[in-house]
């Protein structure tokens, strides 16, 4: 079982808009981590340090096991 971690960030504003972004994918959690300490740094990002969110995976296991859903 080999695990990935997904980073990205999403920056909260005054309304219901989210900005969702995409960073990277990392073999480590460590890895991920080091990428938020350089990202953090850069513009946009310094103003909203605290969206930043890593998710673990499995490599080939589906994660989305339900059928498509409308509203």
């Amino acid at each position: 079982m080999q695990k990935i971690y997904y980073l990205y960030h999403v920056r909260y504003e005054d309304t219901d808009d989210e900005d969702f972004r995409i960073i990277g994918i990392y073999s480590s959690r460590k890895q991920a981590k080091l990428a938020i300490e350089r990202m953090k740094k850069k513009p946009g990002f310094i103003d909203f340090p605290n969206g930043f969110q890593i998710i673990a995976s499995v490599l080939n296991r589906a994660e989305w096991l339900e059928g498509f859903v409308t509203c």
